[in-house]
């Protein structure tokens, strides 16, 4: 089988309610810089990869989780080397924990807009 693609990820835009307080969060997450802001679209870089962007949804509402029914919208696995500091330090820049915690290697963890990610043990 030809695994050979002919493009290239641009981008990945998340849809929530406050662009700019989203772009900071993953920003300060990830440490990368917000290089758009505005009412309506922020963005930060994408430090070698694909851009984050964030477009303001009207009537935004945050997926649930857990959600028996699978409509998280989306979700980002990231690698960290400590789960206890990556998760004081999610949460010092507002992200949430919910109660429900479905694995010992990683930890879920809410944006500020309610989606659902995961800081995971480096392999």
């Amino acid at each position: 089988m030809d695994m050979t693609g002919f493009a290239d990820l641009a981008m990945v835009t998340i849809d929530c309610a406050e662009p700019q307080a989203l772009a900071r969060f993953w920003g300060g997450l990830l440490g990368r810089e917000v290089t758009h802001s505005e009412e309506q679209y922020a963005m930060v870089d994408g430090a070698g990869g694909a851009p984050l962007g964030f477009g303001k949804v009207e009537g935004y509402r945050a997926p649930q989780w857990p959600n028996p029914d699978g409509t998280k919208q989306f979700h980002l696995d990231l690698y960290v080397d400590d789960l206890d500091k990556a998760e004081a330090h999610c949460l010092e820049l507002g992200a949430t924990r919910p109660d429900f915690q479905p694995g010992e290697t990683w930890r879920v963890l809410l944006d500020p807009s309610g989606h659902p990610f995961c800081v995971c043990l480096r392999r």
